[in-house]
């Protein structure tokens, strides 16, 4: 796209992110089922090992879990924040990932903020941004084929959790 000159981790790097995670905090969850945040929490909870943290001020449950009013009230800083809110409100999400301890600032697909991602790694977060992290996960442990992807990969090898 046109306007871009940040350049985020390469592929190789994002799977090192995800791998080296324990846990992961949805910002933005949904308890509407047509939500991507949604979607991306039940996979994160069903086909994972992380520890997953549901956060949104409004709500108090998401698919039997309770949900937080923000970062600074999750039990540990998170490893990773996986962000599902406007483009105003990132700058915000942010600041408080950074109080937080969070390692890793996750944009959703069509999330992209350059001056957030700059600064952000200037707080020494890793940056990811315009990549769904259930699409990023699945794909990188052949599961793709599980939401109607051909991913073309057959092999008989067990494969690795991040």
């Amino acid at each position: 796209m046109t306007g871009r000159t940040w350049q985020g981790p390469s592929a190789t790097e994002r799977l090192g992110i995800l791998r080296r995670a324990g846990s992961v905090a949805v910002v933005g969850a949904s308890d509407k089922p047509s939500r991507a945040s949604y979607f991306v929490a039940t996979y994160l909870l069903s086909s994972t090992p992380y520890r997953v943290y549901l956060v949104n001020p409004a709500l108090q449950e998401v698919l039997g879990r309770p949900v937080y009013a923000s970062l600074a009230d999750l039990p540990e800083p998170p490893d990773v924040v996986d962000v599902f809110r406007r483009h105003d409100d990132l700058p915000t999400v942010l600041d408080e990932a950074r109080v937080a301890g969070g390692r890793t600032l996750w944009l959703q697909l069509g999330s992209w903020h350059e001056d957030v991602a700059r600064d952000a790694e200037a707080a020494g977060l890793r940056v990811v941004m315009d990549r769904c992290l259930k699409i990023e996960h699945a794909r990188f442990h052949g599961g793709l084929n599980l939401a109607g992807f051909n991913t073309g990969v057959i092999s008989s090898k067990r494969q690795l959790r991040a």
